[in-house]
């Protein structure tokens, strides 16, 4: 299920997608999980870091929600997985990357241990 849908690729319209429009991918490149598919061929990832404190010599848990637009190639898209996003010039007022590439992970990932 990672990638493109291969009975899907090229055969849409979409000119803000990556592979099809006129869309260049230029800048940087971010991993982080699907947060919310509430929007039409928009989506909003989450990304969790730790930022660190130096008075305390610590760290402590952060995240950012970037909005991200997806190709009508990504149907099988759900919330929770993890995509590859990519910048780009700025599509609206809040979205500036494209989903690239669905990131595969094993099966038995649920009881492992998360990124904290």
């Amino acid at each position: 299920s990672s990638g493109i849908n291969a009975e899907y690729g090229g055969t849409y319209i979409d000119k803000k997608c990556p592979f099809t429009g006129d869309v260049a991918i230029r800048g940087r490149l971010l991993r982080g999980t699907v947060r919310s598919m509430k929007m039409k061929s928009t989506l909003t990832i989450r990304r969790d870091y730790l930022h660190y404190i130096k008075k305390y010599n610590r760290f402590e848990k952060s995240h950012k929600n970037i909005s991200a637009h997806v190709a009508p190639a990504f149907l099988d898209l759900k919330q929770g997985d993890p995509v590859l996003i990519g910048q780009c010039r700025p599509l609206s007022m809040t979205v500036r990357f494209n989903v690239l590439k669905v990131i595969a992970t094993a099966a038995s990932d649920k009881k492992k241990f998360a990124k904290f």
